[in-house]
């Protein structure tokens, strides 16, 4: 048995590794709230015009296809061709339809309908035949110059039009936002095409699982030229991320590059966009009502009036972006907003000398202006606070300069006023506005309606609390505790030692009410300074609410902001928070007799210390120059460390898995190598063991050849993976003829004893003359064991670009550019060779001393090259298999 070969303690190790990757997985695909993202759905039925192009560019692409997207007599109407309004094309990503531009078209339509058509978006989608660009990098290329052309396909859509349109905007979601970035890298690209671009769950920074070169070559690509010409990029670019429930696509890989980053660029998560608060998963985040309708929204904000098409300003387009993306002020968009207001009519004004006020509104028949003045105050507190539950858009706060019992003009303060769920706020430091004497709340005339504006003055300490969050390692055992005595509308929970992504941790908000009849709502909202992450959580008290707490982003080196808990409470309650830390989402953030091999090699300390000497090297200018004379490529490690998912103990945690993956997955294959030769023999009685060794058999050179023409006119993965269905086969067949010798050799002891010295007497012979015995046969089968492993990976990493050619065999039967084919030419017959290979025929080579030293060297290269370019893995694990096979000879 094979479980004979590893002791308990390693069993129950490995057991526990298995666990802990089951909490962590658990975490990550089931961890997160639940879908709270209302669907969107289309009044009348979604048409999909196709929108003929030319005959060589449907020839040269003829999987692609572009659509308009209509419904009802709108449809209808642009069925005859030229259009009349403003162009947005739709890019789909990874294995995504073109259908998916029906939830931002539809709403967009509604939109269009409400204003009676003073302006209108056509939708355009392109059909990418829902290609695995994620998986296979080959056609990324093939889809941005396509791109191209239907960009220059629709602009002809309008031509003779009186406004026709010089320009489109872009959504592109997923890998799709990627294509469109690309754009700009084509040699003939007009940058003036791009008015606008918006990606959705886009991972700008590199690829979730970077499968072979094509897909690390055309990000290089991309991101070198943003960055290098950030200055001279002026296209405005939002990214929007879905949060923590899109497990596909993490947040941080979606944050555009940061030295565009304060130009014309914002990167945002779907949770802290105004009205829409919600974090989406990979797909919803195309039919998520809420954030769909703040796209649409913002998309009419930006249509200039003298043009009828999106403004070229980049100045308006960032306004416009930042008021429906980043800070909300509860009123419509204005570009130039009125910054003085009159304060007239017959109002009635109310002074307020008090430093905590509260107003109850309930149909109210006159409107009110309440009066603050701020001299006093000025000398006892630092800031004023504001709430208000009417949530409309009328200005609702001013501040007056000289005024007594009343002003005729006020500075209109609500612009700087920030929407929430079921508040609108403002907080205002008092020495920022020294001009100001009072502070004016009006209250409107309201009928049938009730509201309640808040307001009082304090000093910053006094609402400023620091928490020290608990250490990563205290496994949630331990918790720090603040308690808010004092009866405030606003606190700032300041969370120390806060800013790492593999820091997770369990908020608790425990409110306790006295004398409260009526449903008081408070909002928890996590702020993270250093970027547009922000989460908020709604809570009827009192209640015991409880708050996940990660990072999307890390904080930059240079930030010395702190992450907060900004808690919107009411007076009326007492509020208790503990803070402990979240094993589990730890473990979710970073997604662990071949056993006894595991336990003797298996050891970090061999190899991590090479990497990290290496890493502390490269920041030397002498080594760094040495490092590119040699071209070897950037260390993974820096690559990681630049995406902060390098942090302490990382790499023994993750070989801590790695190992477990390997017992694990090697307990599995000897198992199936025992189920298939078990069923082999049910079906064909097997032979007896080889009586002569053939490391050349005479199928063998045709048998290759063979696979190696099917590389070439086909798929390299493909021909890899018959490679090693045949080696499989050919161990299913011996471990079969040894359970036959086995069973033979119990029926009659006396002609096996026979038989075995008979093949002992053989093995002094030449090498193709060996004789095999049943122990030979036993060690073979432990070598083919640990050789099918590695070779399982290889497959498993070459499958990507298999299953693309398999979805677009009836497109073209040879995959171009082929990622697999240089691998194949050299791995078929290497595992040809590796499938007749017995321990008898390598015992006694020159070669195997210093195979064995390879290993280590390899793992090395694995862990600095491959960890994040995993395309990379293949080529170090063939290497020894190439040795092993050169044993036969050598």
């Amino acid at each position: 048995m094979l479980l004979h070969s590893v002791n308990l303690w390693n069993l129950a190790f490995y057991a526990l590794m298995v666990f802990m990757a089951t909490l962590g997985l658990w975490d990550v695909f089931f961890g997160f709230e639940e879908n709270k993202c209302s669907m969107s759905y289309m009044f009348e039925y979604p048409e999909y015009q196709k929108i003929e192009l030319p005959k060589k560019l449907a020839k040269r692409y003829p999987a692609y296809e572009l659509y308009l997207y209509g419904e009802g007599s709108y449809a209808e109407e642009h069925k005859v061709l030229p259009l009349t309004g403003i162009p947005v094309l739709f890019l789909p990503g990874n294995a995504g339809s073109y259908k998916q531009v029906r939830s931002i078209g539809s709403i967009a339509l509604r939109k269009a309908e409400d204003i009676d058509f003073k302006y209108h978006f056509d939708f355009f989608s392109v059909n990418f035949n829902e290609e695995l660009v994620a998986l296979y990098g080959g056609s990324l290329q093939k889809q941005t110059k396509f791109v191209h052309e239907c960009i220059k396909t629709i602009l002809k859509l309008y031509k003779g039009q009186e406004f026709a349109p010089k320009s489109v905007a872009i959504v592109g979601h997923s890998m799709g936002g990627l294509v469109a970035r690309a754009l700009l890298t084509l040699k003939n690209f007009k940058q003036d095409l791009i008015n606008l671009l918006v990606t959705q769950a886009t991972p700008h920074v590199a690829p979730v699982m970077p499968l072979d070169r094509f897909i690390t070559d055309f990000y290089m690509t991309v991101n070198n030229y943003w960055i290098l010409n950030a200055r001279q990029i002026n296209l405005t670019t939002l990214s929007v991320a879905g949060g923590f429930r899109d497990y596909q696509v993490r947040s941080g890989l979606t944050f555009l590059p940061k030295l565009s980053h304060h130009t014309s660029a914002l990167s945002v998560v779907s949770s802290a966009v105004p009205k829409t608060w919600v974090s989406t998963d990979h797909l919803s985040i195309v039919w998520c009502k809420q954030l769909q309708l703040t796209t649409v929204r913002a998309f009419f904000d930006l249509i200039d009036a003298d043009t009828k098409q999106i403004t070229q300003n980049p100045k308006k387009k960032l306004s416009v972006l930042n008021h429906h993306f980043i800070r909300h002020p509860a009123k419509h968009f204005e570009e130039n907003p009125s910054i003085i207001s009159d304060l007239t009519g017959t109002s009635m004004w109310v002074p307020v000398k008090v430093s905590k006020w509260t107003y109850v509104a309930y149909n109210e028949s006159d409107k009110i202006y309440f009066t603050f003045p701020l001299a006093n105050h000025r000398k006892i507190y630092t800031h004023v606070y504001c709430q208000s539950t009417m949530l409309d858009t009328n200005s609702w706060i001013f501040g007056c300069i000289n005024s007594t019992s009343m002003c005729r003009q006020g500075v209109d303060l609500s612009w700087k006023a920030e929407l929430l769920p079921t508040i609108k706020s403002l907080t205002l430091r008092l020495q920022d506005y020294p001009s100001l004497s009072h502070l004016v709340v009006y209250v409107p005339s309201i009928h049938g309606s009730k509201f309640v504006v808040d307001c009082e003055f304090f000093k910053k300490e006094t609402r400023s609390i620091q928490l020290p969050v608990t250490h990563l390692f205290s496994f949630g055992l331990s918790s720090r505790k603040v308690i808010l005595n004092t009866s405030g509308l606003f606190y700032n929970i300041e969370l120390l030692n806060f800013g790492q992504i593999y820091q997770a941790f369990k908020i608790n908000v425990v409110s306790k009410c006295s004398g409260v009849k009526e449903e008081i709502t408070s909002i928890y909202k996590l702020h993270i300074p250093w970027s547009y992450e922000d989460s908020l959580t709604i809570a009827q008290v009192p209640s015991s609410t409880e708050i996940s707490v990660k990072l999307h982003i890390a904080q930059p080196d240079n930030d010395s902001h702190v992450a907060l808990l900004k808690m919107y409470t009411s007076s009326d309650c007492q509020y208790e928070v503990t803070v402990k830390t979240s094993f589990s989402q730890i473990l979710g953030q970073h997604c662990l007799e071949y056993a006894t091999m595991l336990d003797k090699e298996a050891k970090p300390y061999k190899v991590d210390p090479f990497v990290i000497m290496v890493k502390f090297l490269l920041g030397y200018k002498w080594f760094k120059e040495l490092w590119d004379m040699l071209l070897l490529p950037e260390l993974d490690a820096i690559i990681l460390t630049s995406q902060s998912m390098c942090f302490p103990l990382v790499s023994l945690i993750l070989f801590l898995f790695g190992t477990c993956t390997a017992y694990w997955g090697g307990l599995l294959s000897s198992t199936s190598v025992k189920l298939l030769s078990s069923l082999w023999l049910a079906l064909k009685r097997p032979s007896e063991l080889p009586k002569d060794i053939k490391i050349i058999s005479p199928d063998l050179p045709i048998l290759t050849i063979i696979f190696i023409l099917i590389s070439w006119t086909t798929c390299g993965a493909f021909a890899i993976l018959l490679t090693y269905l045949y080696y499989v086969f050919k161990i299913v067949h011996l471990q079969a003829s040894l359970t036959t010798f086995k069973n033979s050799q119990t029926v009659n002891p006396k002609h096996s004893r026979r038989s075995e010295k008979k093949s002992n007497h053989h093995k002094d012979s030449a090498v193709h003359h060996l004789r095999l015995s049943s122990s030979d046969a036993e060690d073979s089968l432990r070598m083919h064991s640990t050789l099918i492993n590695l070779l399982t990976w290889i497959v498993l990493l070459s499958m990507p670009s298999l299953i693309y050619w398999l979805k677009n065999l009836r497109y073209y039967f040879k995959l171009n550019p082929d990622p697999c084919k240089p691998l194949a030419f050299i791995l078929i017959p290497t595992m040809a060779i590796l499938g007749n290979t017995y321990t008898t025929s390598i015992k006694s080579s020159k070669l195997l001393k210093t195979t064995s030293q390879f290993p280590l060297p390899l793992a090395v290269g694995v862990i600095a090259f491959g960890s994040s370019h995993l395309y990379r893995v293949p080529c170090f694990v063939f290497i020894p298999l190439l040795l092993h096979a050169l044993c036969n000879f050598m």
